[in-house]
Parts: structure tokens; sequence; C-alpha cells
């Protein structure tokens, strides 16, 4: 390798490394601040929650590096510009294409790195966390057995105990649920205790009063009961007995077997677009670097910089972007056209192509032919 190509390439891994510190940091409290309400708020302790934020890494991960590589090319093709030494390695007789390679050369190790975190890493974090949240999910007592505090373990669902005994039994219950929207229950009960029941756990309430309240017509209904069942399992989040399919290895996916399918509660398309996804999703990074270098290497030099170009840069990523959604939404209505992922990586690079002939085109010299 040419001690250009080291160097520029040196250049872009520091840079990388830096935003990709920074992005990943910001990523990762945006949703550890999330999670935080979630877990501490439901009792959970904080070892917990530094469990459940570290397996989220990888998925933080996976979404900052393509952004940070592009970015770094962006950065460092700029500073290059700005000080002219691309200018004086094209005096040598560089072209742009060549002066590209050790751009390419640094998406291919992100893509590198990307594929383990895709094909292994991610996975993996994804299985471990589906199983600790099914195993908090199952810890009733965590999440609703907790005396004197008014507890939240869904979404408009309040409920409040007073004491609670040696045998389990709790006393002095208030349960509030909106969740229907058109109204509002309010259920009380002297005594009320958690029973097994099929596939979720049952709370049987005891000498109290359901009131219903209807903001429409502003009617409150009441109804006393001796015992009444109430079924706590959908309060309980996270809990299924699906497989999650970005859980599942990727040979597992291409194969898209009918059994694995059942389990996983999804079909062959959802299957063949998470295979490809992962199989693609590495070389997005390798073609935002070079879209990031071939659109600055467009134009002539300026005191005021290439921020015509920058903004023409990110706006090409946003509309590769955009392209790989609509793709995407396509892919998961028909199997067949999962190999569609590759198209926005093939129209990125083709795109760098095309600028970095335009760079050298508007470069060379023309020979013109005049009288003496």
């Amino acid at each position: 390798m040419a001690r250009f190509d080291r160097y520029v390439l040196s250049q872009l891994l520091v840079v990388f490394g830096f935003f990709s510190l920074v992005l990943i940091g910001v990523q990762w409290v945006n949703q550890a601040v999330s999670l935080f309400d979630t877990l501490i708020g439901d009792g959970q302790s904080l070892g917990i929650f530094l469990e459940f934020t570290a397996l989220t890494l990888p998925n933080v991960i996976r979404v900052v590096l393509p952004i940070s590589a592009f970015v770094a090319a962006v950065y460092v093709t700029n500073r290059l510009t700005t000080e002219s030494e691309l200018v004086v390695m094209q005096a040598t007789g560089l072209s742009a294409r060549r002066l590209a390679r050790p751009v390419v050369l640094f998406g291919l190790i992100v893509a590198v790195f990307l594929t383990v975190l895709m094909h292994w890493l991610m996975p993996a974090s994804r299985a471990q966390l589906t199983e600790r949240r099914a195993d908090i999910a199952e810890n009733i007592t965590a999440r609703m057995l907790t005396e004197g505090d008014f507890l939240h373990p869904a979404r408009d669902v309040t409920l409040y105990v007073r004491n609670i005994t040696e045998a389990g039994a709790m006393e002095d219950v208030f349960l509030s649920d909106a969740r229907s929207g058109s109204g509002r229950t309010d259920y009380s009960a002297a005594q009320a205790v958690l029973v097994p029941g099929d596939g979720a756990p049952k709370l049987v309430m005891i000498d109290g009063m359901a009131q219903l309240y209807e903001p429409d017509g502003e009617r409150l209904s009441t109804l006393r009961f001796d015992d009444l069942t109430y079924d706590v399992g959908a309060l309980v989040s996270g809990r299924g007995d699906g497989v999650d399919t970005r859980a599942l290895p990727t040979p597992t996916l291409l194969r898209a077997d009918p059994e694995d399918l059942d389990r996983a509660g999804a079909d062959r398309a959802e299957f063949l677009h998470e295979a490809w996804t992962r199989i693609v999703h590495p070389f997005l990074a390798m073609a935002g670097a070079l879209i990031g270098f071939a659109t600055l290497r467009l134009g002539a030099f300026s005191r005021f910089g290439l921020w015509r170009q920058i903004t023409g840069a990110a706006a090409l990523l946003i509309s590769v972007q955009l392209v790989n959604n609509a793709l995407a939404g396509v892919a998961l209505r028909d199997a067949a056209l999962a190999p569609l992922a590759v198209v926005p990586v093939l129209v990125a690079v083709a795109a760098a192509a095309v600028m970095l002939w335009l760079a050298d085109r508007a470069r060379r010299p023309r020979c013109t032919v005049g009288a003496p």
C-alpha cells in the first residue's frame, strides 16, 4: 500500500472512531433514559438496568456506524481539500478514482466489523434480551406485589396495594384500568390474591366494588361483588411465546422452515428480508463513505469551503436511505423480492463512480490547436 493510502486510511479510522464514540454515546444515553423509566419504575434493580442497556448496545452500534463512516469520509476529504493535500496528489497524476482507494479500503474495514455485528453479536444480544425480558415479565412479584406505592404495570393502568401479608395475600387493593379509551373502570377490594392461570396469572379480588365511568355520557355505574377475577397477563409487557425474528441465526432465516416460521409467528418474506438486511447493511457503510468522498471531489476549490458539496452528499445519502426503506416495504410483502435489498448499495456505488468519473473529466487538460 502506498504511503499516501496509509496516511488517508489512518486519518479516516481516527475520525471514524471519534465520531462513532460520540454518536454511540448520545444514542445509548437516549435509550438508557427510556429503559431507566421502564425498569426502575417497575421495581427492577440497577443491575438489571445495566444489563439491559448493555444488551441494547449492538443495535445502537448497527445504526451509528454507517453514519460515522459517512461523516468521517466527508470530514477527512474536506480537510485534505482545504489544506491542498489532495490537490498536490492530483498534480502528481493521480486520478480521483485512484485517490478513492483508501476510502474503499476504509469502507470494507467498517463493513467487515458490521458483518460480524449483524450476523453474530446482534442475534446473540437479541436472544439474551428476549430471554431476560421473559424472566422479568414472569416475575409478577417484582412487578405488582409492592405495597404502599402507586404502580403503573401498563399504560393507563394504576395499581395500589396497602399491605401484603406473609402468606402473599393483598389487602386494600385499588386498580384503575383506562385502556379502552372510552371510559375508566376502578376496582377496589378488601383483599386480593394472585392465582395461576392458563399462560398468565389471575388477580382474584374479594369483597369489593367496580366503578365504570363513561365521560361521553358523564355516567358512573357501580357494581359490588363478592369475588371478581381480573386477567393481569395483558399487563406484563414483553411477554409472548413467539420467537423474535431478529434473534434467529442468519442460516435459519435463509432456510425459512415452516417450523421456524410457526414458532416466530412470521411469514417467509419477513425471514428473508431480515436475512438480506443483515447481508447488505454492512455495505451501506462503504457506499456512504464513497458518496461522501466522491461528492466532495466535484467542483473547484473555494475559499468559502465545500458546503454545497457536503449538502449534496447528505441529500444523496438520505435519498439512498429512502430507496432502501421503500424497497424494504416491497420485500416484506413478497419473499421473492428480498434480494432487492442490494439495490440501494448498487445505486450508491454507481452514483459515486459517476461522480469520480466527472471529477476526472473536469480536471483533464484540454488540448487546443491554434494558429502560430
